[in-house]
């Protein structure tokens, strides 16, 4: 049977002036240690069949893990190329596999470009919890992140845009933006893109040099170790003006309840 999902009760009435996190902005590496229910999602290759990850994602139970949507869907996408690597800090190696049972993509996926990016995959089989792999805790229905808020993406993407993933697990501190300011952005490219309700802006704004890039996609944005957001997408990587973009965990928690259970 699944352990309860863990949601975060803590009150948040003290985020509006909260102090940044002591990690150091641009993207640091970081252990598995440091946060346990952090997953590999690996794809095997359609021509190679080697598997290599390509997305992150988070414990949610010992056989849920939540993750974007855009990881497990596609024309040449099927269940039995895609497994779950956790509790280890290296790409690709070492710590627990276990393999892909189906993919539960929120309905709203692909109707308002990213809008409902967001993923439940169960497992074949059970993770084991311990040190290096635990339950993560998922934010409550609704609540909003305020503007201005150190949040943590963590993951084993590229650190340049164009380049190789990271071979350990990396971190970086961001700040939450304003929806607004974001939206109006996206909305003023050539080509227009969607940031709506149900999604979180996060950057260096106006600053830039640090963000999610391909290989994060999938995984968590945290505030402390609450999962707040699931990285979806951006402008490249480490984009001055236009901030990295995650699907607003808050708007799907009672969906996800209500799925893995």
């Amino acid at each position: 049977m699944a352990t309860p999902i863990l949601l975060a009760l803590a009150l948040f009435a003290g985020l509006a002036c909260s102090t940044p996190s002591s990690r150091i902005l641009g993207g640091t590496q970081t252990s598995i240690a440091q946060y346990p229910s952090v997953v590999q999602v690996e794809a095997a290759g359609a021509s190679t069949g080697i598997w290599s990850q390509t997305c992150g994602g988070n414990i949610l139970t010992v056989r849920y893990i939540l993750s974007a949507a855009h990881c497990f869907h596609g024309i040449f996408y099927e269940p039995k190329n895609r497994r779950i690597r956790a509790g280890t800090s290296i790409r690709s190696y070492g710590g627990q596999v276990v393999y892909l049972d189906v993919e539960i993509n929120h309905p709203t996926y692909g109707a308002n470009d990213m809008d409902g990016d967001i993923s439940l995959v169960r497992l074949r089989g059970s993770l084991e919890y311990g040190i290096y792999v635990q339950q993560g805790s998922i934010i409550t229905q609704d609540f909003h992140m305020p503007e201005g808020i150190p949040v943590d993406l963590v993951g084993w993407g590229a650190t340049q845009l164009g380049g190789l993933p990271s071979n350990e697990l990396r971190e970086a501190t961001v700040f939450i933006v304003k929806r607004e300011i974001c939206a109006e952005r996206y909305r003023n490219l050539f080509i227009p893109r969607a940031v709506t309700k149900n999604m979180i802006c996060a950057s260096l704004l106006d600053v830039g040099g640090k963000d999610a890039c391909h290989g994060d996609f999938g995984g968590p944005l945290f505030y402390g170790q609450i999962l707040v957001g699931i990285l979806s997408w951006g402008e490249g990587c480490a984009n001055k003006t236009l901030p990295g973009v995650s699907t607003a965990v808050s708007s799907y928690t009672q969906w996800v309840i209500g799925s893995a259970i």
